[in-house]
Order: structure tokens, then C-alpha cells, then sequence
């Protein structure tokens, strides 16, 4: 008999596409998809669940979809989409404590796969070569994003403690991004003129929509535990990426993101800052444990993300454009997963 696989965060991208991945596995049987939203994307043969932070749904559906295999993928990235600061706590903390308590509750859980980021490694160190899961962070860190996806590792670290039989991985990704990716970041990077940090020139690390589904699948069926980062080869400067976006940065005091951050919130700005002080905490990370784990590499590199990504976004006369000054590079092309 094949798994039984629930996925919350069904409303969103990564979601719904791991959800339709799932489903063509021979290996899995059902997939359900949980979320206070309604989906967002198809969802395929997926079913659908609504549910709610404030009672007892996430642990009805859990219970009544028999699921042994749970994927935690509804993380928040920034007050604005949630709402306010106050809703983004609600759904990343308090939503994940209601989930876990309910996998801690049912039996017949046996597999939990968490989504974390890489922001909770805080500042970079400048450290000479990648970043492995066993560094910590020297300080908290300051991205309300990356205090949220902290909180979120340590209660699942708790759960582990409670149920040693659950066997838990924890994905700690560094930017996703691709052609059909929307998040704060693309529209970060669509902006006509981009606001940075002064002082800073962050090395972006990314992965490719596809390669991240791909590593969620394979966790999702697989049985490594512990933490491993999910990031492609190589890093790019953010001056670079904003070059060949064709965009133009201006660099603003770190203290002037509060003043942004006062724009944002009456509506005169189409950008949170607090994308920014993710960007501060540049990291580039080492994938090898999950490589390792899952016997698999990432198809693109982060470069080749970076232009799958300006690819799928840009008009065709900035494409042309970048070709022209000899920007663009070969990447290997194949069909979206469950696109």
C-alpha cells in the first residue's frame, strides 16, 4: 500500500506543485492539500481541505486522510502578504505549533518534512567556502522571516524529542526562484529603480521552482532526518543580478528602512524593506548533505535559475538585450514538474 501524503500551504505555488509532483510517484496513493486559502493552482488529482488556524482542522483532516506522510510548506515570507506582522506570526508559529501537535497526536504518522530557510543562519561571517547545516547563526536574526523560521525549527526540534519515532527533516532553502515564480523577492527585483542597503553588495543564492519541488519530493519519500540546505551551486552579487535585470539600485542607510518601511504600509510603496534585511544575511550554502541523502543534484546552477527566471519575466527586448552583451548561458531545458 502506497502513502498517504498531506501538504499544507495547498494555496501556493510550491505547494500545489509538490502536491501534483506527488501524484504521479507510484509509490504514493493520495495526496491531500490543507490551507486556510482556497488553491491558488491546480492541484490535479489532489484533494483539497480547508482549514483554519483557530481550531481543530488541521488535526480532523490529518486524522480523517489517514495521511503517514506530512509536508510543511506553508511558510510566510512577509508581513505585507500576510497582513501585518501579527497574521505572519499567527500563520508561521502558531500554525505550525497546531500542526505539530497534531502529528504528535496521531499515530499513524510516521515522515514530516518542514520548509525553513536559510535566512536563519543570520549574517554572513565571510567565511571562506560554503556553509554547512551544522554552523550557527553568531546572532538572531533581525528579518522578522528568519525569527519566524528559527521559532518553527525549535518547536520542531521538540517534536523530535517527543516522538523519536517520527522521522523529521527540516529544508532550509535559499531563494527560490525560476519563470513562473512570484514572490516578494521577483517583485523586489521588478522594481524600476531597486533600493539597497548601503555598505552591502549580498551574494544571492538561489534554486531553481523545479529543483525545489524535486528536493521536497524526494525528502517527502524518502527517510533522511535532520536539517539540510536546499540551494544550488554558486552565488551571484546583487549588483550583478540588478545589472542584468536592467535595473538600477539606489543605496539607502540601513536606517532608512524604517522610513520605507512607513511607505510600504500606507500603500505608497509596492515593496516591503523587510526583504531587504533578509538580503543582509547572505549566505552561500552547501547542499551536499541532502545530495547525499537523496542521491540527486540540482538541474540548474544559480546563475541558470537567475536566467530561467529573467527569461520568464522580462519583455523581449530586455532578453535581447542581455543575449546582445553576451549575458545569457546555455542552461538545460526541461518540462515544468507537473506544470
Amino acid at each position: 500500500m502506497g502513502r498517504v501524503v498531506l501538504v499544507t500551504g495547498a494555496s501556493r505555488r510550491l505547494g500545489a506543485r509538490v502536491a501534483q509532483a506527488l501524484q504521479h510517484d507510484p509509490g504514493v496513493d493520495r495526496v491531500v492539500g490543507v490551507d486556510p486559502a482556497p488553491p491558488r493552482h491546480p492541484l490535479g488529482r489532489a484533494e483539497y481541505i480547508t482549514t483554519d488556524l483557530h481550531d481543530d482542522s488541521v488535526r480532523r483532516a490529518l486524522r480523517d486522510s489517514g495521511a503517514d506522510t506530512v509536508l510543511h510548506l506553508g511558510l510566510t515570507v512577509t508581513p505585507e502578504d500576510a497582513g501585518g506582522r501579527a497574521a505572519m506570526k499567527e500563520n508561521n508559529v502558531l500554525g505550525t505549533m497546531q500542526l505539530l501537535n497534531a502529528c504528535q497526536r496521531t499515530p499513524g504518522v510516521r515522515r514530516l518534512v518542514v520548509r525553513s530557510s536559510a535566512a536563519v543562519y543570520g549574517a554572513s561571517t565571510r567565511h571562506p567556502g560554503p556553509s554547512t547545516e551544522d554552523l550557527e547563526a553568531r546572532r538572531i536574526p533581525r528579518s522578522a522571516y528568519a525569527q519566524d523560521a528559527a521559532e518553527i525549527e525549535l518547536h520542531t526540534r521538540g517534536l523530535a524529542r517527543r516522538r523519536p519515532d517520527l522521522s523529521i527533516a527540516v529544508l532550509r532553502f535559499a531563494h527560490v526562484i525560476g519563470p513562473s515564480v512570484e514572490s516578494p523577492l521577483t517583485r523586489y527585483l521588478g522594481l524600476r529603480v531597486v533600493p539597497t542597503v548601503r555598505g552591502y553588495d549580498p551574494r544571492m543564492q538561489f534554486v531553481h521552482e523545479d529543483d525545489g519541488v524535486e528536493a521536497v519530493r524526494l525528502m517527502a519519500l524518502g527517510d533522511g532526518a535532520g536539517v539540510f540546505n536546499v540551494a544550488a551551486p554558486g552565488s551571484l552579487p546583487l549588483s550583478q543580478c540588478l545589472h542584468r535585470a536592467g535595473r538600477h539600485g539606489v543605496a539607502v542607510p540601513e536606517r532608512g528602512l524604517r522610513v520605507l518601511g512607513g511607505l510600504a504600509r500606507r500603500g505608497r510603496l509596492d515593496y516591503s524593506p523587510e526583504q531587504l534585511r533578509v538580503l543582509c544575511n547572505d549566505r552561500v550554502l552547501d547542499s551536499t548533505k541532502l545530495e547525499r541523502a537523496v542521491d540527486w543534484s540540482p538541474e540548474y546552477t544559480s546563475q541558470e535559475a537567475f536566467e530561467a527566471f529573467l527569461d520568464g519575466a522580462a519583455p523581449a527586448r530586455v532578453r535581447r538585450r542581455r543575449r546582445d552583451r553576451g549575458h545569457g548561458s546555455p542552461r538545460r531545458m526541461r518540462p515544468a514538474l507537473g506544470g
